[in-house]
């Protein structure tokens, strides 16, 4: 049986990959993050399992994991513990840094001291490449340029990964994943904010939804079809570093004119700018508005991934449209205040 330890498993894509691998199998160990709130609503389903266990534990504590690896000895360890949210941290930088950056090297270095040889996935982010447009779509051969705390933490902890992995032996991968959503995003992310606000506005209970940059262009997927990708990884012979993406790329504008056709509201824009507004063909009300407070210090206006890699060498292909993945989101919504519903 092998055993699998995660970071940031109460997080979406934590709570999706300890599903896939207790399907295959495996033993799956995680660290929780002591707290005086449940957070544990999307592994809650599962976390009575007999191959899931869970331990109290921090990516800014080396001992501790040092002594939860020297225990569990795992033969492949996820790292997708982070502060993983881009806006805040240009109001945390220090903190994202210390978890993000520091955390992953934290983790290789009680690999290499204690000597252990587990395969090892950083979870690494298209923020890697800043979205300038003359680099698009990005691959694995794009220049990084990253345009946010968090995107520079993530830098650090992509490049200790290839060091570890050239200087030591490490079988230590990278998955550059592109945004990547589901159900089960946190309410604070602009995909999430805008399916439940949707959801909220065919209920009664929302009158208006308030955005930021409308022409931002992501490579929006499945978090779920994801973290197929980051097992596969683990699989192959040799370690190496992917670009995880659709190939595909829509704006915000349109990723909200898709949650809103879910509940059969089209939408007029008008006006630009701070100035736009999206309203209700039907009845006339203004349904989106814009606040500058959403804009981010520095704007990353495009980001379009090119997986051509991870086709060739994984046989890895996103299954889930944008549409359909919408269509999820807006109908859990739909049916759920918050985790913890069934996915439709």
């Amino acid at each position: 049986m092998k055993k699998a330890f995660i970071t940031g498993v109460t997080g979406q894509d934590g709570s999706y990959l300890a599903e896939l691998l207790l399907a295959k199998g495996y033993e799956v160990h995680a660290i929780l993050r002591r707290s005086s709130v449940f957070t544990t609503h999307r592994v809650d389903s599962f976390i009575d399992h007999e191959r899931f266990k869970t331990y109290h534990g921090d990516l800014t504590d080396s001992s501790n994991l040092h002594t939860l690896l020297s225990r569990i000895e795992p033969d492949e360890i996820y790292n997708l513990g982070a502060q993983s949210h881009v806006a805040v941290s240009f109001e945390v930088p220090e903190y994202t840094a210390e978890v993000d950056a520091l955390g992953t090297i934290r983790l290789l270095n009680a690999i290499k001291d204690l000597g252990i040889k587990p395969r090892f996935y950083q979870a690494s982010t298209s923020e890697l490449f800043g979205g300038l447009p003359e680099t698009a779509p990005q691959s694995e051969s794009t220049p990084f340029y990253p345009k946010s705390p968090y995107g520079a933490a993530k830098l650090y902890a992509y490049w200790v990964t290839v060091n570890y992995r050239e200087s030591y032996g490490l079988h230590g991968s990278n998955g550059i994943l592109f945004n990547h959503e589901s159900p089960r995003r946190g309410q604070t992310f602009v995909t999430k904010k805008i399916t439940q606000a949707v959801a909220r506005i065919q209920q009664g209970r929302q009158e208006l939804l308030t955005l930021g940059n409308m022409d931002a262009k992501r490579d929006w997927g499945y978090a779920k079809d994801y973290v197929e990708a980051m097992w596969l990884m683990m699989q192959q012979e040799q370690p190496d570093d992917y670009v995880i993406a659709t190939g595909e790329t829509w704006t915000v504008r349109q990723f909200v004119d898709m949650s809103f056709d879910e509940i059969g509201v089209q939408l007029d824009w008008v006006g630009t700018g701070v100035d736009e507004k999206g309203i209700d063909r039907a009845t006339g009300k203004v349904r989106v508005a814009i606040d500058p407070r959403y804009f981010r210090p520095a704007e990353v206006d495009l980001l379009w991934g090119n997986p051509a890699k991870a086709r060739e060498k994984l046989g890895w292909v996103a299954r889930t449209p944008v549409r359909e993945l919408v269509r999820k989101m807006v109908q859990y919504d739909l049916h759920n205040d918050q985790y913890g519903g069934p996915e439709l």
